[in-house]
């Protein structure tokens, strides 16, 4: 397995395609990189040759943030909403959506599993007697 970027990407996908497995590099990344390295997308992963993969990674490395700095990057990010109050902090901060979706309905992504409320008693529950 080709490691680039600190990640073992998978050799027998397309490199296109096998690059998207690093944190921070989609479908156009991928492709952006793989023009500026001078490599045909279709090669599978396990045919590159070492030069390849060391004009990949510097590629990776010198233009884009990915992996570790780019997860710190956006824990940072958060933190400063947090820290900071604003309304997307606290959504954060209290685990709700952060961009304007209903609560009332969905969200469960976010709020987790259902916490069920007892419900009230009914009127015919308090007249039996």
């Amino acid at each position: 397995m080709p490691r680039v970027a600190g990640v073992d990407i998978p050799n027998d996908k397309q490199i296109r395609i096998a690059l998207t497995y690093i944190y921070g590099v989609g479908p156009y990344t991928a492709r952006q990189v793989l023009k500026e390295a001078g490599i045909d997308p279709m090669v599978r992963a396990k045919n590159l040759t070492e030069d390849e993969i060391s004009r990949l990674a510097s590629a990776i490395d010198r233009d884009y943030q990915v992996e570790g700095h780019l997860r710190r990057t956006v824990a940072a990010n958060i933190a400063r909403l947090r820290d900071i109050r604003c309304y997307r902090g606290i959504r954060h901060r209290r685990g709700l959506p952060v961009r304007g979706q209903r609560t009332r309905t969905n969200a469960r992504t976010r709020k987790g599993p259902r916490k069920t409320v007892a419900g009230k008693k009914g009127v015919k529950e308090l007249h039996r007697g």
